[in-house]
């Protein structure tokens, strides 16, 4: 019970700060429970896709730290800002409330499971379900009502991933984790190649960078909580957190430069 609102805390305590910059934070490589020789393939997976969101590093400071410009809040940048600038504010720091609900409440199934609270967990599962219809829901003024419901089932196959990660980890199935693992990072491409699609501001490898080291906090959250490393645990929090910011800047950026007309 303390882990869970001493992450709530956590979690609001920053949400309407300003944007604190697009770094980047990649998790360290997901692996199995074991280290013999039936984690190899697990690893080698997992240090690929590290690789591959390194990679994706370049593409993000080229396309999104430009516009982070206009966000300085000291020298210069410290004048008054355009209405659009305000509005893009506005959308971002919604997006953030979003997202970091994601974020919450998944956490919140992972230590209710690991604890065997039942209740709890399927309380937290039901707020995750609310959670991602009022994310799809935030893309329907945009690109309709289609294009929401669609997100919203990419957004289940992301958290039943994720459960199901958790669930191998429970029974310390190693052939489940890297099962579930695969399905997490093949569902992350498959939300970069439907957001960019929508919008040419996003580009694939750079959103899939992106999704992929987010489903690498989550696996690195779960193994943390079932080993019994807080400390460790807080600081995934902390880069997920900041990580889940960066997302949600991006997508707020990016609608902001395909409907100008919406934000000025």
């Amino acid at each position: 019970m303390f882990l869970l609102v001493e992450s709530r805390a956590g979690a609001y305590k920053g949400r309407r700060k300003k944007r604190e910059g697009n770094s980047v934070m990649l998790a360290a490589p997901p692996v199995g429970v074991g280290t013999g020789p039936d984690n190899l393939d697990q690893k080698d997976n997992a240090m690929n896709t590290v690789a591959r969101c390194f990679a994706v590093l370049s593409l993000v400071a080229t396309v999104f730290v430009p516009a982070a410009s206009a966000w300085a809040p000291h020298g210069a940048h410290a004048t008054a800002r355009p209405a659009a600038s305000t509005k893009i504010n506005e959308t971002s720091a919604a997006l953030r409330d979003l997202w970091v609900g994601h974020v919450f409440w998944v956490r919140n199934v992972a230590v209710s499971t690991l604890a065997g609270n039942q209740a709890a967990a399927a309380t937290a599962e039901r707020e995750v379900v609310a959670n991602a219809k009022r994310i799809a829901g935030a893309i329907e003024p945009y690109y309709g009502t289609g294009a929401s419901e669609t997100m919203f089932g990419l957004l289940a196959r992301h958290y039943g991933a994720i459960k199901e990660y958790l669930e191998a980890t429970g029974r310390g199935s190693t052939d489940g984790q890297g099962a579930a693992y695969e399905r997490l990072n093949v569902n992350a491409s498959e939300i970069a190649r439907f957001l960019s699609g929508a919008n040419p501001n996003l580009p694939f490898d750079t959103v899939n960078g992106l999704l992929l080291a987010h489903g690498g906090h989550h696996v690195q959250q779960i193994q943390a909580l079932q080993a019994g490393q807080y400390a460790e645990e807080a600081r995934t929090w902390e880069a997920m957190t900041r990580h889940i910011y960066v997302i949600a800047d991006a997508l707020a950026e990016a609608i902001a430069k395909q409907f100008p007309k919406e934000f000025s």
